[in-house]
């Protein structure tokens, strides 16, 4: 992947870790692979927001300008707190979180690195139509990791298939922890408030929005729906001016069974207050759906 913007350059030492490569970049983080002494693979997340900071000599980031000082200063903040919490969350759908650190004027989190397939290249290759065993099979145990994270007070506020990845066998990881938010926090200083069209409900886009359990929800509706349809969903602002998007129910009808079809629409409603106000409901919609088994999505993951 070509060099991101203020990104580390291949062979540098962050604490017991070496920089191999950018997997990616965000609007206040880089991703890099790593390795430690041992040649483990490692996926380390790095608190860098490009329009609050930059990179100077020996790799320090500091903001770019005075008005920015308590901005980032309060993010770095935020992103360490959350990194201690997450790496407490242990499920086996869930990307471990293995250790956090300070350096260079920022903060660290590193993560066990998996092999497999990114679900958005997945519902890139195959246009979507996936099959409603597989959508069973990544869907449940992600929503039963997604629960835990609700129990320990936190939302996750950015999933989307690119947050989703596969390990063999269709074993899903909900991945990308540097959205994560505490339930009831002050929205004041967030910095660079996460935002992805298509999977992010009105809630999260109105400056005063209150997000809770819900918005998590939204976006996994919407993931669903992406992987029958190929692309992502309107964007929830466009659906509150004029809601075109044909409900799920009588799009995929011919492909799909219709209890599948209406739980996405219910967890897709554009008024928070409809849709399921927690993940037990959702989940239970999904393992009631007699369709959605597990049987030969190993198979169909080659």
């Amino acid at each position: 992947m070509s060099k991101t913007s203020n990104s580390l350059t291949k062979g540098t030492t962050l604490d017991n870790y070496t920089i191999d490569s950018v997997l990616g970049g965000g609007g206040f983080s880089i991703v890099y692979l790593a390795h430690d002494k041992n040649d483990k693979k490692f996926v380390i997340k790095e608190y860098m927001p490009n329009k609050l900071a930059s990179r100077g000599e020996n790799n320090e980031v500091k903001p770019t300008t005075e008005a920015n000082v308590e901005r980032f200063a309060h993010g770095r903040r935020l992103f360490f707190q959350e990194a201690g919490t997450l790496i407490n969350l242990k499920h086996p759908n869930i990307v471990n979180v293995c250790n956090f650190f300070r350096a260079n004027g920022t903060v660290y989190m590193v993560m066990d690195y998996e092999e497999g397939v990114n679900l958005q290249s997945y519902i890139k290759k195959h246009k979507g139509n996936l099959s409603e065993a597989l959508i069973g099979a990544v869907f449940i145990p992600l929503l039963e990791g997604l629960d835990l994270i609700h129990g320990s007070g936190l939302l996750h506020l950015d999933i989307k298939p690119g947050n989703i990845h596969l390990c063999h066998g269709a074993h899903p990881l909900l991945l990308d922890f540097g959205a994560v938010h505490e339930m009831m926090h002050s929205r004041q200083f967030q910095p660079n408030q996460v935002i992805t069209p298509g999977f992010s409900p009105i809630e999260q886009l109105d400056p005063g929005g209150y997000v809770g359990p819900w918005t998590d929800i939204y976006a996994i509706g919407a993931t669903i729906r992406a992987c029958i349809e190929g692309t992502p969903p309107p964007s929830s602002t466009k659906r509150r001016e004029k809601d075109t998007m044909r409900p799920a129910i009588n799009a995929f009808k011919k492909k799909y069974s219709p209890e599948l079809l209406e739980t996405i629409d219910w967890a897709m409603e554009v008024d928070p207050m409809i849709r399921p106000q927690k993940v037990e409901p959702l989940l239970n919609k999904l393992k009631s759906i007699s369709s959605l088994t597990q049987n030969g999505v190993a198979k169909t993951m080659e």
